[in-house]
């Protein structure tokens, strides 16, 4: 990368937790005081602010969410903040824009917020609402469960091009559930949940669409979460100030970010020759590595990907290049993506685990990759991580962003 953009600290909320009143202020509010308290930064010495959000009118009425983060700290009243949409990826299009204006010279310290309110709404209302993601009217039309059955969809290509075992879908659901109870902010950290519920058992674990069983299908929830990025500059007066190591501050080490075409269908026949599934999420994997200056997984430590669905990151683990393609499940047999594997996979609990605030979910995902490097994760923390690959989709694999975070 042409410049370091430093990740300093941030935070986020329990996504065990229903938004106070069902409103953003409440989390908005929690996640930008905490990302400042987490890193001692005066609310003056934010520059801008990028926010990232999905349904925020969809589901509450609310918008102009930029306006809402100047209202938390009078030294943000008056600052730069603009909203960033793409759909679940939304958190990662609003830290790229921050990263932008960060090489680009034109600020120096960046907010990056995260939030969601979607549990105000029934399951299936908020289903359908998210459906907003998909091309309105020219699929899953009329379809009272959207998302499991365009993922679903997906387990169905991979079956057909490679076969596709059930058990290793419900081992993966298994694996970050286990990883949740570990971290104190997950949505499902104390739910009991019983072995058969992850595998082919219709009273536990029920058929949703196509391939997908109840457990295969992650839990939208309310919730917020926040990073500051800084520019070396920034960075550097930062880490003298605090008596830091500026070797030891998270760096956001590469990137990736590309769009496929908006219908599933297009994307599945586009590459009906190709290798891989979805050559755009390759292709920006491949992104984040070059711009990273590593070769691949095996220079990677830990993983935290998109399983939005248990099917989404077995996708991940071929598209990662952690297996040949279409051979994910050889990482589920082995135990290499376990907690005490060779390149853990969700240590968080992973959005199966951890939960879904669509529009923190890639601010999340960032914030663990530096808690990770630092050692600060806690009780699921991977020993000696020191590079950590980050991977955030919108929709059913339209938007992808990719990441690698290290010091």
């Amino acid at each position: 990368m042409s410049q370091p953009i430093y990740i300093l600290g941030g935070w986020q909320s329990d996504f065990a937790q229903k938004a106070p009143g069902g409103e953003f202020f409440p989390l908005i509010e929690s996640a930008v005081t905490g990302a400042l308290d987490d890193t001692g930064v005066d609310a003056c010495d934010i520059d801008v602010s990028h926010v990232g959000n999905f349904a925020g009118e969809m589901f509450t009425g609310q918008g102009q969410l930029g306006g809402l983060v100047a209202a938390v700290h009078h030294g943000l009243a008056g600052k730069p903040a603009s909203r960033h949409e793409a759909a679940c990826a939304s958190g990662s299009m609003a830290a790229l824009a921050a990263m932008a204006d960060l090489e680009s010279g034109r600020y120096d310290c960046a907010l990056v917020v995260g939030a969601e309110v979607l549990r105000n709404v029934g399951g299936q209302d908020a289903g359908l609402r998210l459906g907003a993601a998909a091309w309105v009217g020219r699929e899953v039309v009329d379809e009272p469960y959207p998302w499991p059955s365009m993922f679903g969809r997906i387990g169905e290509e991979y079956d057909r091009r490679y076969g596709l075992d059930h058990a290793h879908l419900g081992r993966i659901a298994e694996i970050n559930f286990d990883n949740a109870k570990l971290n104190p902010r997950a949505q499902t950290r104390s739910w009991e949940v019983a072995t058969e519920s992850f595998y082919e058992d219709d009273e536990f674990n029920p058929v949703v669409a196509g391939p997908l069983r109840r457990h295969d299908c992650s839990r939208i929830t309310d919730g917020s979460a926040a990073v500051i990025l800084a520019s070396h500059r920034f960075a550097q007066s930062w880490a003298r100030h605090h008596s830091v190591d500026l070797a030891e501050v998270p760096r956001i080490l590469g990137w990736g970010h590309r769009t496929g075409a908006m219908l599933l269908e297009d994307r599945l026949a586009g590459s009906a020759d190709d290798e891989y599934v979805f050559p755009h999420l390759r292709q920006a994997i491949l992104d984040a590595y070059r711009r990273a200056g590593i070769t691949g997984p095996d220079d990677l430590d830990v993983l935290e990907t998109h399983d939005c669905f248990s099917v989404s990151e077995y996708v991940a683990i071929d598209h990662f290049g952690i297996t040949p393609a279409g051979k994910a499940w050889q990482a589920v047999e082995d135990g290499t993506i376990e907690r005490d594997g060779s390149l853990p996979v969700n240590p968080s609990g992973g959005l199966l685990g951890l939960g879904h605030p669509v529009g923190a979910t890639g601010i999340r995902m960032l914030l663990d990759g530096a808690r990770q490097v630092t050692g600060r994760a806690g009780d699921y923390q991977v020993p000696d991580a020191d590079k950590v690959g980050l991977l955030n989709i919108g929709g059913a694999v339209t938007t992808v962003a990719t990441f690698v975070v290290g010091t």
